[in-house]
């Protein structure tokens, strides 16, 4: 049995990231009530409260039986990989099982009358870059996990981590005075990937998508690169790797302890107000000197294996990666053909003051107001909540991938390649439906008419496929993808081949449907869904 939506009670939203996750909830009555949004800022081995994220990172047993620490706890880890011992499900279904017995904790300390997860519908967000068997293989680990009753439990919904920034930043175009009909440019910067997409305010608080996604690794974890490129060039790139290898978590001491306290969270631009900062590497790093040798290890205890760092130097750390936001940035206002009327920064490098100077400096004149929302380090999981309220807030959308299916026809000599003959005279090319960049409503059906090759003909099978490239010739073409078959039944061989059959796909949410009808009768021959890909 269904869960009905006036059953729920509660909406979870988790941002499942691929370096760092979180959580928040909300009571669906108080949903019109920003302050009665709670984020959770108390995890396994960081009880500050100042974080809205822990990391997505896992400690087992010798075995890789059971976890015995997640989250910020489990950095005490020294192995940073995924041991051949575990597949990537079972981990996923491990993390999402420790998230969800905190989400249970803390709904029964905070309303214990709520019953879980009957009443509460949970809304998963995942990187936009993932391929599309992914909602498939979350839902399934999100059963496992327990956070579902059952497999096809409909209090599960998904939407990426893109529109869930955009939606966060409903809450604050007011504010900077946009009103319906307004662009605006959401630059989602996470610790991995920064993802940019130009939407469209549209009554009713609704959201349309202007531009496509474009998303690329430069997010806050290449500054670290960066930082330990620059470290291990003056111990040296091998004994740093050694150490990286060996005492994995004294990488992540360095990083947390000193690069992100003194550095990365207070580094603005401004040289006048840079002091250059002594690290001692052994304080953070006591293993190092175990791998540094020859002239490199005697520069070390000459220098009391203190390394300075300079204006300089932390200015290379952070330009390669803000540079190259600041070109997808230009990149989309090109690409849009609309005014963009403000740039949102949200995710945890918007924290950067650098960042967002540098954004502010290059755009100023193209774009009338740029900011940081309140809270954009939780943007994505906030943004989640909102569209477990409201799932019907994304209007438009801008098609990442080219659609279409399998046709066949006659072979014909002279025309067509003889290596594409078939054993039975046929030629099977790619029929296009949809193009990559067309801008769509969502729930829009693309339809076209077809019929059956054989007049004797009583199955039908139409092959969906997908491809980056605007065009594609054949099923085969490099970079095209196969997505499902819809097969359905055609007995009425009495009429031949002319016998029309209207076959449609429909782009919803985040799920399409494909479909096939009696083009005279209308009968409905069968209807299939797949998850489209990002």
């Amino acid at each position: 049995m269904d869960i009905r939506m006036e059953d729920i009670r509660v909406i979870v939203a988790i941002d499942f990231g691929t370096t760092n996750s979180g959580f928040a909830f909300v009571h669906k009555e108080n949903q019109n009530d920003p302050n009665a949004i709670d984020i959770n800022k108390i995890w396994p081995g960081d009880e500050s409260g100042l974080n809205a994220k822990t990391p997505t990172v896992l400690q087992y047993d010798s075995k890789y039986k059971n976890v015995t620490a997640w989250g910020a706890r489990a950095l005490d880890q020294d192995k940073p990989w995924l041991p051949p011992q575990l597949n990537y499900k079972q981990a996923i279904k491990d993390y999402l099982t420790e998230m969800r017995k905190l989400i249970e904790k803390r709904l029964t300390t905070w309303n214990n009358m709520v019953k879980f997860p009957d009443q509460v519908r949970i809304v998963l967000t995942i990187p936009a870059e993932w391929p599309p068997h992914t909602t498939g293989v979350m839902r399934e680990c999100a059963y496992k996990a327990g956070l579902l009753s059952k497999l096809s439990s409909n209090n599960l919904e998904f939407t990426t981590e893109p529109e869930a920034a955009a939606l966060h930043c409903l809450n604050v175009v007011k504010t900077h005075n946009l009103k319906s009909g307004d662009s605006f440019c959401v630059v989602d910067c996470g610790g991995g990937t920064v993802d940019i997409t130009i939407r469209k305010l549209l009554e009713k608080d609704v959201l349309g998508e202007i531009t496509e996604r474009i998303g690329y690794p430069c997010g806050s974890t290449f500054v670290d690169k960066e930082f330990l490129k620059f470290i291990g060039g003056k111990v040296g790139l091998h004994a740093f790797s050694e150490l990286k290898t060996n005492h994995y978590n004294q990488i992540q001491y360095l990083l947390q302890e000193f690069f992100f306290r003194r550095i990365k969270r207070k580094f603005n631009g401004k040289q006048s107000e840079w002091k250059t900062i002594k690290l001692n590497l052994l304080k953070y790093c006591s293993k190092l000197q175990d791998y540094v040798t020859g002239d490199r290890k005697t520069e070390m205890e000459n220098a009391g294996w203190t390394v300075k760092i300079d204006f300089p130097s932390v200015k290379e750390m952070f330009d390669p990666v803000v540079n190259k936001i600041l070109e997808m940035i230009s990149d989309q206002l090109k690409a849009s053909k609309e005014k963009c009327s403000a740039i949102f920064l949200v995710g945890g490098f918007s924290e950067s003051s650098y960042l967002v100077e540098k954004v502010k400096e290059n755009f100023r004149f193209q774009v009338d107001s740029i900011g940081v929302p309140t809270s954009a380090i939780s943007a994505v999981v906030q943004g989640g909540l909102y569209y477990g309220l409201n799932v019907n807030t994304v209007k438009t959308r801008v098609l990442k991938w080219t659609f279409g299916i399998e046709v066949a026809r006659e072979w014909v000599s002279g025309k067509d390649k003889k290596t594409r003959r078939s054993s039975d005279g046929l030629i099977y090319t790619f029929e296009c439906l949809a193009k990559r960049g067309s801008k769509v409503d969502v729930n829009e059906p693309f339809t076209k008419i077809f019929y059956p090759v054989r007049a004797n003909q009583e199955v039908l099978a139409f092959k969906i496929y997908c491809t980056k490239s605007a065009d594609g010739k054949f099923c085969d073409d490099q970079g095209m993808k196969y997505v499902k078959t819809l097969k359905i039944n055609i007995k009425d061989v009495h009429n031949g081949r002319n016998r029309p059959i209207e076959f449609s796909l429909t782009f919803g949410q985040l799920e399409c449907k494909a479909a096939a009808k009696n083009n005279r009768t209308g009968h409905l021959y069968k209807e299939i869904s797949f998850v489209m890909e990002e």
